[in-house]
């Protein structure tokens, strides 16, 4: 008989029952620690084979036959996967449709989606602490595996494996990962032997060694600081980008604008904090609208202002509870380098509030834009003193004079670089109505 073969998978980190406990304690020393479900499980599996043994040694010899496996989707019987890994198959429940291959006469099908969305859906079965399972599927119809996962993320058609994610996506580098890529392990030689993927949250330090990896794996989802590119079979594992990808960085060669500074860290942020991301923080979200949360200028030292400012970006995005902390993860901190996203809103769109008219948003002010709002900027510019660059009274047409009075004005509120690029936001419209 054939001895089977186990995917390594390290004892889930999060889990304190006494199995999990000991096996983290063991595993460097003991071989049995390849057992690739719950350690709790592995001890209660050698009792099982431990009594079956005593028993065949009492028992006449008597030649059985060789049990069968149930075989998984697509997997015909005999060749189940030796590792806990499921093949492609349909979207599980009503409604499901046969997963059928690609060709060049029928495509797979790319649906689009935000980054925000795929990091938001992969946080969904993290909440939820969805259980692993290679034959289970989650309500949503999507396989519990970690290929199901990505599915699910990418909210892909149906539940690819690692052989098949590769057609959704296009190779990118390290450099260029982003929120909602994914590493991708396939083991060709042996597709079933230890092929695993995962997706990319963001750096977690600035030499990029360590990342926020979303992953399906034994007990549940989770979402853990991984080194790159992941625990073992490290050289192995490559960076790809999802074709459906809809925001401003979809493309393969997207990277953050040039002198916008790439996401710190999480230990930059929180209480005790003092540094210069901090300061950064604080101007990039006055300028999307978030002033209101600081009495004071923003600067170095974190504080209470900064935390409910960063909840408010948060929210404008519809995230809600974890995921709106009020601390700057790496999507968080893109969407503000970037300008995606929605801004925080100071008011009622249509009436506004404290006697502030209400934002009419940044579509109003773009190059050619001809309209009222417009107008009504300019003349309040002229009225704080703020119309030197005017050459003739303000009109309605968009213009690099009304850009540079309000870079001006952005200025006299002591904001600097991409805070005061002349282009009035939601704090910018506030300030300059306020009587």
């Amino acid at each position: 008989m054939e001895s089977p073969v186990f995917e390594e998978i390290d004892p889930a980190d999060d889990c304190d029952c006494p199995g999990c406990a000991l096996w983290r304690r063991v595993l460097p020393h003991s071989r049995t620690g390849r057992f690739p479900g719950h350690p709790a499980a592995a001890h209660r599996t050698a009792l099982v084979v431990a009594v079956a043994a005593s028993a065949a040694v009492a028992a006449p010899a008597v030649a059985a036959p060789q049990a069968q496996r149930p075989a998984g989707p697509d997997v015909p019987a005999g060749d189940e996967p030796g590792t806990p890994q499921g093949a492609r198959a349909p979207l599980h429940g009503p409604g499901g449709q046969a997963a059928r291959p690609a060709s060049p006469a029928r495509p797979a099908r790319v649906p689009a989606i935000t980054r925000a969305d795929i990091v938001e859906r992969a946080r969904n079965w993290v909440t939820r602490k969805v259980p692993y399972g290679v034959g289970s599927y989650w309500s949503d119809g999507y396989r519990q595996d970690c290929s199901g996962y990505v599915s699910m993320a990418w909210r892909l058609p149906g539940n690819e494996w690692t052989g098949s994610l590769g057609k959704y996506a296009e190779r990118i580098t390290k450099d260029e990962l982003q929120p909602g890529d994914m590493l991708l392990f396939h083991n060709a030689a042996d597709p079933y032997g230890g092929s695993h993927v995962v997706l990319f949250g963001g750096w977690t330090d600035t030499v990029r060694s360590q990342y926020v990896a979303y992953e399906q794996t034994a007990p549940h989802t989770r979402r853990k600081t991984t080194p790159y590119a992941y625990w073992n079979n490290s050289a192995r594992y490559v960076p790809y980008r999802y074709k459906g990808v809809t925001d401003g960085a979809a493309g393969a060669g997207a990277s953050l604008p040039a002198g916008r500074t790439p996401f710190p860290g999480a230990a930059y942020f929180g209480p005790g904090a003092e540094n210069e991301y901090v300061a950064e923080l604080g101007r990039m979200l006055v300028a999307r609208g978030a002033g209101r949360f600081y009495p004071d200028p923003s600067g170095p030292r974190w504080t209470d202002a900064d935390r409910r400012a960063t909840r408010a970006f948060q929210e404008a995005q519809g995230w809600r509870g974890a995921a709106a902390d009020g601390l700057p993860g790496p999507l968080t901190w893109e969407l503000l380098v970037t300008g995606g996203g929605r801004d925080v809103q100071s008011g009622d769109s249509a009436s506004g509030s404290h006697g502030v008219p209400g934002y009419p948003g940044r579509a109003s002010f773009r190059p050619g834009a001809v309209n009222d709002h417009v107008t009504r900027l300019g003349r309040q510019l002229v009225k704080k003193g703020f119309g030197r660059y005017y050459t003739k009274g303000p009109g309605p047409r968009w213009s690099e004079a009304d850009r540079r009075n309000v870079e001006a004005f952005q200025r006299a509120q002591g904001w600097r670089g991409g805070a005061a690029d002349g282009l009035p936001g939601p704090e910018t419209w506030r300030r300059l109505f306020l009587s």
